[in-house]
């Protein structure tokens, strides 16, 4: 297990080497000049130069480049160009908001999928198979953003149950806090929730025309038995696979919901930053994200060995 671990520690680190690569070069052959847009167009040239000066723009790129890596390595990181606020703390403030509408929009996903995908398998070719699928195909085609305003519409505009938008902060109380993520969270999940299930039936269907499941039939166990006991755990193992990229896709593809919702989250942040051409909050996020995105590869990986005996460290 301990080289099992390193290998994927050092994946970890070459990945990531590679984002802030990636991530550093995309933001240097952009258009535009952060000094000129903090400034104004009608900034004198003198003033501008100087902020470029002071804010280290006119540099190396290279040395740049690898000061910008001393700062990821002891976690300084930078100071927004627009807020003059640390990153960090920009980062902490709105993950309070968009890590909870994450794992929320997982949650329904999560549920709703596993249920109706179980269901759909275990009714293969008949009239329940037949409507999750029609009804998952639905949810797939329905843009999040367009099933966004409709849930406004019908919850906070005509039965007034929830807000249209914004967020109290938990300060305010939990509940408040909770409800106003309710909406946002079902339109995130609609999509990833018709995706999953479509998924979780098909891996329920491959497991179930396994040797081993046919031996478990023959031997007298019912139908619903083996489902629960051989099938599930089996067909979990790429579910996972899938339920992980796409906490990963929630984490960051937030964007577009939090706009329609007016919710201060993570999303709105990276939407703002590039708009601004706020270039330390943008490469920061997005180095953020990257490691997020591997770090939830890890752990996938490692819950596959738990999961399944069969699997061995080095065959994962």
């Amino acid at each position: 297990m301990s080289v099992f671990l390193a290998k994927r520690f050092v994946t970890f680190i070459a990945t990531l080497l590679g984002a802030t690569v990636l991530t550093f070069l995309a933001l240097e052959i952009l258009p535009g000049d952060p000094a000129s847009v903090i400034l104004g167009i009608d900034a004198p040239q003198s003033a501008v130069d100087a902020l470029r000066d002071r804010l280290g723009l006119d540099r190396p790129i290279l040395e740049r480049y690898f000061d910008w890596l001393e700062d990821i390595v002891t976690l300084r990181f930078g100071v927004s160009y627009t807020y003059s606020t640390p990153v960090l703390e920009l980062v902490r403030a709105r993950l309070a908001i968009t890590f909870p509408l994450a794992i929320l929009a997982m949650l329904l996903s999560a549920f709703v999928a596993f249920g109706l995908g179980v269901f759909a398998a275990s009714r293969h070719n008949r009239p329940g198979d037949v409507t999750v699928m029609g009804i998952s195909q639905l949810g797939i085609s329905v843009p999040n953003f367009w099933l966004a305003l409709l849930l406004i519409l019908l919850f906070a505009v005509q039965l007034r149950w929830f807000s249209s938008g914004g967020f109290p902060g938990w300060h305010n109380g939990v509940w408040p806090a909770f409800k106003a993520l309710i909406l946002p969270a079902i339109a995130l999940a609609t999509v990833q929730g018709a995706i999953l299930a479509r998924f979780t039936r098909s891996a329920v269907l491959e497991t179930m025309r396994e040797d081993y499941v046919r031996t478990a039939r023959a031997k007298g166990l019912s139908r619903r038995a083996t489902l629960w006991r051989h099938v599930l755990r089996n067909a979990m193992i790429p579910v996972i696979t899938i339920m992980g990229l796409q906490f990963a896709n929630l984490l960051a593809g937030t964007i577009v919901v939090e706009e329609v919702f007016a919710m201060p989250g993570l999303g709105r942040l990276i939407l703002q930053a590039i708009s601004n051409r706020d270039v330390i909050v943008v490469r920061d996020v997005v180095l953020m994200l990257a490691a997020f995105v591997v770090f939830i590869n890890f752990v996938v990986d490692v819950l596959y060995a738990v999961i399944d005996p069969r699997l061995k460290p080095h065959d994962v």
